[in-house]
């Protein structure tokens, strides 16, 4: 029998989440002993959704009248605990409200959205009304688990049907997208088919990380083209009580708070360009200008970029610790993979190298092949294949990434903050046209030679050289190379008569 007083207050409530919210779970007790309610941004955004019912929002044919909340956060402010309150806050104070949870990508909708329900379900005072199910949270009264639930549906491009039944004449409509940034167009053009019911309370809220300069979720806030008919909120990570001040800080200091990753994650506002820039000019230009020493005991690591088109260069580019300076590049126009395993070689056999690593990709392979073949071992890098996640060793760890290619450039851009390379204009202009957006899993994802070659840009291969450098680390150790040319084993001048080599 369920209490009457209880059934009395969420009557009160029903219009009302913030306190519904207060109200319905165990605040300063157990898990939630250090919190006393919500943050302030998370009331904020609870009220507007009251202040839109108590206006008649959500009653209308006309579209713009429904409850439309888009808020762009960084990272780690309880968008995924706001979202699982307005959703119990839905259920639990309208009978037969139907909603649909989605979010950017099925994972993140199991592990993060519907995980973080189901914590706050279980907490809540209504949690006996309901059942959770790894995809419905419905009624546990069983004439009515069809007619009063919210289902989570992973989204797809190919089928936007399946938003396309959400109405719900004369009652409640809860839709929530988590992670909006990267939802398709076609999902949400769908979903507004849900806000054409007259007489009923629609309450459309949509979350995310501001990760793209297009899309729906862009176009949400101003001055976009949906922007009147949304009321927008940005949340900056640094405002919230709980989130991870000392990573705030080490992204600050790594990137920039004026760099678009920062903006992004933790501003809780979009890129000024659709493609963030990688390299920042200030850690480039102090990186070609800072003088450095670096240790005996550094190992010598060379990268090797081929060439895979008639206008690209193949690049043999050398780092000794810190310093990718000293020891010259080597650019070469026009060479078969044989001559420039030959050039990798006699290089090795000039500076003593502690590692090779050469972009295995198509023709690289016959590189590669050909290297070890002269028996010098070498260290095959396919761009491709997934990171292995050595940020570590230049202070990048917990970074995502979308494949080695990207991780190695993470890598090279933490180093830049330390290193020391060529002041040489050709370098600073392909480091500084390198651009990347972020995927539907939020990892770094650079944008390909070709397309950076087709918009215009200089091939980056010097910088794929050099990136490559960090595909693995060396060790340290007491005969590391690097430390001047030797003489070639073989002379191609031999004079046996010259008196500098006449014996006494």
């Amino acid at each position: 029998m369920i209490p009457q007083l209880l059934l009395d207050w969420l009557a009160e409530v029903r219009h009302d989440p913030l306190a519904f919210v207060k109200g319905a779970f165990p605040w300063g007790e157990g898990v939630l002993e250090r919190f006393s309610g919500p943050e302030p941004w998370q009331a904020q955004v609870l009220e507007m959704i009251r202040v839109g019912l108590e206006a008649g929002q959500g009653r209308s044919e006309v579209i713009s009248r429904a409850i439309q909340i888009a808020v762009a956060s960084g990272h780690g402010v309880g968008k995924s605990a706001l979202v699982s309150w307005i959703i119990i806050w839905a259920m639990s104070t309208c009978p037969d409200t139907r909603g649909v949870v989605t979010a950017n990508t099925e994972p993140q909708l199991k592990s993060k959205t519907w995980a973080e329900l189901g914590k706050w379900y279980h907490r809540s005072l209504t949690r006996d009304f309901f059942k959770l199910s790894a995809t419905a949270l419905y009624s546990s009264d069983s004439a009515h688990e069809r007619t009063w639930r919210v289902d989570m549906i992973p989204w797809s491009k190919e089928r936007p049907e399946a938003f396309a039944g959400l109405h719900n004449q004369g009652r409640r409509i809860i839709l929530i997208f988590d992670e909006a940034s990267a939802i398709e167009d076609a999902i949400w053009e769908t979903a507004e088919g849900a806000l054409t019911d007259a007489d009923t309370e629609i309450i459309w809220c949509v979350y995310g990380n501001p990760t793209r300069n297009s899309g729906r979720f862009k176009e949400c806030f101003p001055p976009g083209k949906f922007a009147e008919a949304w009321q927008t909120f940005k949340v900056d990570s640094r405002t919230v009580s709980f989130t991870d001040k000392k990573k705030i800080e080490q992204w600050s200091k790594l990137y920039g708070d004026d760099s678009d990753f920062f903006r992004i994650r933790v501003k809780g506002e979009f890129p000024r360009l659709g493609d963030m820039e990688f390299f920042s000019s200030a850690d480039v230009d102090a990186a070609m200008s800072r003088d450095i020493e670096v240790s005996r005991e550094e190992p010598l690591a060379v990268g090797v970029d081929v060439a895979r088109f008639g206008q690209n260069s193949s690049v043999i580019f050398p780092r000794k610790g810190r310093d990718a300076r000293s020891i010259p590049r080597q650019v070469y126009n026009g060479l078969s993979t044989v001559d420039l395993a030959t050039k990798v070689f006699e290089f090795h056999q000039t500076y003593r190298t502690d590692g090779i690593f050469i972009d295995g990709g198509g023709v690289g392979g016959g590189v590669v092949d050909s290297v070890r073949h002269m028996h010098l071992f070498c260290h095959e890098v396919q761009f491709g294949s997934k990171p292995d996640y050595f940020g570590f060793v230049t202070g990048t760890e917990g970074e995502k990434y979308a494949n080695k290619r990207a991780e190695m450039y993470g890598m090279l851009r933490g180093w830049l903050r330390t290193g020391a390379i060529p002041l040489d204009a050709e370098l600073r202009s392909q480091l500084l046209s390198i651009t990347y957006t972020l995927n539907n899993r939020d990892e770094i994802i650079l944008t390909s030679k070709e397309v950076m070659m087709r918009e215009g840009k200089p091939s980056p291969d010097d910088v794929d050289g050099l990136a490559c450098t960090f595909a693995l680390p060396l060790a340290s150790h007491a005969n590391a190379g690097g430390e001047g040319p030797r003489k070639p084993l073989v002379e191609s001048e031999y004079d046996p008569f010259s008196s500098e080599r006449m014996v006494a």
